[in-house]
């Protein structure tokens, strides 16, 4: 095989990988707060949007220290010891109590930091920069099958059950379980790419040399990369858009489906509808990373235009949410909410809206991810870290807010966060090229 073809293959594996893990991981995030409102105990007292915030608060602070993990173990050991920890969260689901709920959460926020910059890490060293574009787009639609294979399993296993009972909600994470330790252990299949390492890539293998008698020395050291990387001009202008990346990421993955199962306007069948909102949230992905990323559009008319479809397709989902969803949706109890917004809720709509959010959102993450790994391709785990630190500061705040604002406010402030952070991406964008331009004209 050659060096590119076991490149590519290496990129497929980590799609797959990932595909198993948040197959299991992104499905528990939709239905969490559903099935946690359903509980049949008193001794249970814990919030789904609490969980996640405190997944994405440790998230963010594990995210410096994150690198030097990394570096030390190497991304292979790093993703599949992390995958451990988000299986363990998903089983905590069978048997549940407040302590170990809680105490998951924690744990796989350190998990996260890691795996998402080992991810990050893999994804540039078998890029190179004509490939880079193709290489996140492939990766990103692997991805976002999760949300199209575990939502469809919810749809079949809750249609027509107006309660989850603790059978239900037994069945559906033990097999979530049983998935997510499938995507760990494939993370084993990925081999080291044949090309000539960059200076970077030397200095890493070396600090894995020297690890065992200097971890504390390197772990400084990694997050005064990260630092030094995060006041740079081009991610100062991108932590915008990275941060209304977590905002909508919570929106989607938690809040909008706990919405639609809120919703008695939709019928007996609104808590099924969750499911059916994630399949077509990743149909959205998965076109958007397909379009953008494996066909390479993005690097013949350049990252803007992407960016900007993202941005009507979000605005126009956030409008028609606005006039489909009730306010009070969001903090609902069990038995939903008989309010209705604007117009008669309609089923078609809300469908409509999870596509727009899934293809929104694949324009803004491919295009992130395309960029960092072009511009930052020497410091890839350190600045792939920065990129998950902001990310999941902003949805460990979105989160939390969602335990309280009604669905209004949470709308405008994904409306006025996503207006900013596009502006912020163009001239970022505009700094990238004319850096690119800049060093094709110095080699000739």
């Amino acid at each position: 095989m050659t060096p590119e073809g076991k490149m590519l293959l290496n990129i497929v594996i980590l799609g797959f990988g990932f595909m198993f893990m948040f197959t299991a991981f992104q499905t528990c995030g939709n239905i969490e707060q559903t099935v946690i409102k359903s509980f049949n105990s008193t001794e249970f007292h814990g919030s789904g949007y609490t969980s996640m915030a405190i997944i994405y608060g440790v998230f963010s602070a594990s995210n410096l220290i994150a690198p030097s993990v990394v570096t030390v173990i190497g991304p292979q050991l790093s993703m599949f010891f992390s995958g451990l920890l988000y299986s363990g969260y998903i089983a905590m689901f069978i048997y549940p109590y407040t302590w170990s709920f809680y105490t998951a959460s924690v744990l796989v926020g350190v998990g996260a930091a890691v795996l998402w910059t080992a991810q990050g890490n893999v994804l540039a060293i078998n890029s190179t920069d004509n490939t880079i574009g193709r290489n996140s787009g492939i990766f990103w639609a692997l991805l976002q099958f999760s949300l199209f294979f575990g939502n469809l399993y919810i749809y079949f296993s809750w249609h027509g059950h107006v309660h989850i009972t603790d059978k239900d909600r037994q069945t559906v994470f033990i097999s979530l379980t049983v998935i997510s330790l499938v995507g760990c252990f494939l993370f084993f299949l990925i081999r080291k790419p044949d090309r000539q390492p960059s200076p970077s890539e030397v200095t890493e293998s070396l600090l894995q040399a020297e690890s065992i008698e200097s971890v504390e020395r390197w772990v400084w050291f990694g997050v005064f990369v990260l630092l030094l990387i995060f006041v740079t001009r081009e991610m100062l202008l991108l932590s915008t858009s990275i941060g209304y990346t977590g905002l909508e990421l919570t929106f989607y993955s938690g809040v909008y489906g706990t919405c639609i199962g809120a919703m008695t306007g939709f019928g007996k069948d609104a808590k099924s509808l969750i499911g059916i909102s994630g399949i077509f949230i990743g149909i959205g992905e998965i076109l958007g990373g397909g379009v953008f990323g494996m066909l390479n559009k993005s690097q013949r008319f350049g990252r803007n235009p992407v960016v900007l479809l993202g941005l009507v397709t979000h605005f126009v989902a956030f409008y028609l949410i606005f006039l489909n969803i009730a306010s009070d949706a969001p903090l609902a109890p069990e038995a939903g909410t008989d309010q209705q917004a604007y117009i008669t809720p309609s089923v078609a709509v809300a469908m409509l809206c999870s596509f727009l959010l899934g293809l929104g959102d694949s324009c803004f993450n491919t295009q992130l991810l395309s960029i960092i790994g072009l511009m930052f391709r020497e410091n890839s785990a350190p600045a792939f870290a920065v990129f998950k630190f902001i990310q999941s500061i902003t949805a460990a705040l979105a989160f939390f807010y969602s335990n309280y604002l009604l669905l209004h406010w949470q709308l405008l402030i994904l409306v006025v966060a996503g207006f900013l952070g596009s502006m912020s991406f163009f001239v970022a964008d505009w700094f990238a090229e004319s850096a690119r331009r800049q060093s094709d004209y110095d080699s000739i």
